[in-house]
This record gives C-alpha cells, sequence and structure tokens, in this order.
C-alpha cells in the first residue's frame, strides 16, 4: 500500500492514539477500516503520482522564519467572504463520507459550527443538504455536481437557497469519473453493500460493520430526497458543467458562486469575468487525472492571471497547518482539507476528528510564530523560500 503522504524513512512504524499528524490518523483509520471503505478514501487516479505530488510539492517549499518578533498572541482567524472565519481552513466536499465512519457528516456539521468554519456538502453527502445547513449553524457551503439531466442540477441548486446556503460550489473536473484502480480491485460499487468478496474483511473489522449496521447503509440522502433524481449513478458523465451552464447558474444563484476544480491560470481568468465570486484550485485529490500538476504548484500562476485581490481557495495535499501557512503564503485565501479529516473519523471517530483538529490549530499558531507573523492576514510570499532546482 503506498504512504500517500510521507516517505517511508519518515513514516512512523506505530501510529500514535494522540493522532499528533495526519499520517497517524491514516494508519489507524487503515487498521480500523475495511480496505474496501480505506482503499476508497486513500486512494487516487492511475499510478497515483499526482497523490505524491501534491504531498511533494507542498513539502518542498518552506518557511522562512523570523526572529525577535512580538508574537505573545496570535490570531488565527480570517475572513471569506467578507464572512468572519474562526481558522484558515474548511472541510473540503466529499461524497459518501459516513464510509468513513458511521455520523461522519453530522460529525463535521458540529466542528464547523463549534470552530466558526465551513463543511462543504457534496451533492453526494450521506446526509441531506437540509440537515446539514442546520447542524452546522449555518456554516455550509453546498457543491453541486452537474450529473444527468440540468434540471437535476437545478433542483438541487434551489434547494440550497430554500435551505438558507450562501455559497455554492460547482464543481467542473469531473467530466468523466477518473479511473481509480484501487476502487476497481476492491469491487467497490454504488449504491454501497456489502457483497460475499469482502464478507471476511468486514467481519475482520466489527467496530466498523458494528457500526455501520446500526446505523443503517450509507446512502445519497440528496438523491433519494427528490424524486426527479432516479438514483445516482457514481459513473455517469457530468458533462452538463459547461461554460453555458456556468452563466445560466450565474444567473439562477444569488449568493456567492464558486468553481471548482481549476487549474489553468487562462481557464480562472474566464471564470473570473463570467461572474464566478472565487476560483477553487484543485486537482480533486489527484482522483481524476494521474498526470495532472498539484494544485499548489498551480496556484501562484493562477494569482497572477486572476490579481491579487480575486479570491482563491485551495485544496490538494495539505495535511498540517504548516501546510495551510505554506498555501496562503502562495497565493490562496483559504485552504481545505479532505482526506485528513476522513482519516481522523476512521481512527477514532468524532473524537479523532476533533482532536485532529485542535492539532491544526495549534500547528497554525506555531508556524505563525516561527515566521514572525501575529495574524493570518498578514501572510505575504516573503516568508516562503523554495527548494533549489
Amino acid at each position: 500500500m503506498p504512504r500517500s503522504f510521507l516517505p517511508p524513512d519518515h513514516a512512523p512504524d506505530r501510529p500514535s492514539r494522540t493522532l499528533a499528524t495526519a499520517s497517524d490518523a491514516r494508519l489507524l483509520a487503515r487498521r480500523r477500516q475495511p480496505r474496501l471503505i480505506f482503499d476508497f478514501i486513500d486512494g487516487a487516479a492511475g499510478t497515483e503520482a499526482a497523490l505524491w505530488r501534491n504531498t511533494a510539492d507542498l513539502r518542498a517549499l518552506r518557511l522562512l522564519p523570523r526572529v525577535l518578533a512580538d508574537v505573545a498572541t496570535i490570531d488565527c482567524a480570517t475572513r471569506v467572504f467578507g464572512r468572519p472565519m474562526g481558522a484558515p481552513y474548511g472541510i473540503a466536499p466529499m461524497g459518501m463520507c459516513d464510509l468513513a465512519w458511521p455520523g461522519t457528516d453530522l460529525a463535521f456539521a458540529a466542528e464547523a459550527r463549534r470552530r466558526g468554519i465551513p463543511v462543504c456538502v457534496s451533492t453526494a453527502s450521506s446526509t441531506s443538504l437540509e440537515r446539514m445547513h442546520d447542524a452546522s449553524g449555518g456554516n455550509a457551503w453546498f457543491q453541486l455536481y452537474v450529473t444527468g439531466s440540468v434540471e437535476v442540477a437545478n433542483g438541487f441548486v434551489d434547494r440550497a437557497a430554500a435551505a438558507g446556503y450562501e455559497v455554492l460550489l460547482l464543481t467542473v473536473d469531473v467530466p468523466r469519473l477518473g479511473k481509480r484502480p484501487r476502487d476497481l480491485r476492491n469491487g467497490f460499487q454504488t449504491p454501497f453493500r456489502i457483497r460475499p468478496r469482502q464478507f471476511l474483511d468486514f467481519a475482520l473489522h466489527p467496530r466498523w460493520s458494528l457500526g455501520t449496521l446500526r446505523a443503517g447503509r450509507p446512502r445519497m440522502a440528496n438523491y433519494d430526497a427528490d424524486p426527479n433524481a432516479k438514483g445516482y449513478d457514481r459513473n455517469a458523465p457530468r458533462t452538463g458543467a459547461t461554460w453555458e451552464f456556468l452563466d445560466r447558474l450565474r444567473a439562477r444563484w444569488k449568493g456567492r458562486l464558486v468553481v471548482k476544480g481549476v487549474l489553468s491560470p487562462a481557464d480562472a481568468v474566464r471564470i473570473r469575468d463570467a461572474g464566478a465570486d472565487a476560483v477553487y484550485v484543485s486537482n480533486h485529490g489527484a482522483r481524476q487525472l494521474d498526470s495532472a500538476p498539484s494544485s499548489i504548484s498551480m496556484l501562484p500562476a493562477i494569482r497572477a492571471a486572476v490579481g491579487p485581490d480575486y479570491p482563491l481557495l485551495m485544496d490538494g495535499g495539505v495535511r498540517s497547518g504548516e501546510d495551510i501557512v505554506k498555501a496562503l503564503a502562495a497565493g490562496a485565501d483559504f485552504a481545505l482539507l479532505g482526506r485528513p479529516f476522513m482519516y481522523a473519523m476512521g481512527a477514532d471517530g468524532a473524537r479523532g476528528l476533533a482532536r485532529f483538529m485542535d492539532g491544526l490549530a495549534e500547528e497554525i499558531a506555531i508556524a505563525l510564530a516561527q515566521v514572525g507573523l501575529r495574524r493570518v492576514a498578514d501572510i505575504t510570499p516573503e516568508i516562503l523560500v523554495r527548494d533549489p532546482a
């Protein structure tokens, strides 16, 4: 099994139950989840080279320590779309989260509410978009796939507006689902069910299996609640997300509109000019195109293309508080994390998630103090140092 974000010489021999790092959470989740589930979360497209690049390119950036600064107090809060955020990161949109551990969606919503950060609710979430908005105390953004008919997508948009969502993310980097070899080898399919070939694996992971049985089979709650959606086909093309659809969506959606899955500076400029409120730089967690560049490697060029004041969000390879600070220094206004939170849930449920997030807050504060800054708002590219070529 590839270690997704730590070189072998630095991977811990044994995971710490304190979840001191994302690697601890990953290794504990690997022990506690059936292989089918862990591989679904951990895996990526093709040879998983893009997954390695996401983390390796972030690791190649250095933060330049500065000394004798007054950093007795550190402010990790920030603002996005004029709204205060308790931290400079959020929970990235991920589908079928309750596969990681029963109740994952609602655990995410609870932490979003407690910390004043956004949880991005996927079209393919295990919990309805309405319930997630309420559970998060309004700290939720809705992520839209255009799968099947445009009418169904418009129905989701209208439901999000009626539920009170203020931010909508249109995901545009899945015209066809990427080939993910681990899922193919394991026979992962949706709707999710335990098949005979996986029975022994599930039996060897009784905490996950019994908890899932008690909670009920994870489902596509948003599709199940829409009589026009006719179920969710994970492998269906999502080619309805076109430039023409973006124009129509901009006219329909009155809130903040973010376009997610952008790596091209030219695309970012065109999206900005189409009236989107932000671009979300992402290679879909390396789950779509194995040859795609890392998000962090494209971020400075996209920042230069759209200008200094246009909002940019970013995910891909972010595993620590230092990574978040690096992403902000490289041009992002806000970072989002996905897999690490899924690992934390797999490792120790809601308690593990809270512990891991507490560690992130501490890491961000330490990083800011080390580079001589008291506020997230003071981060600039000058704190970055790149390894020589």
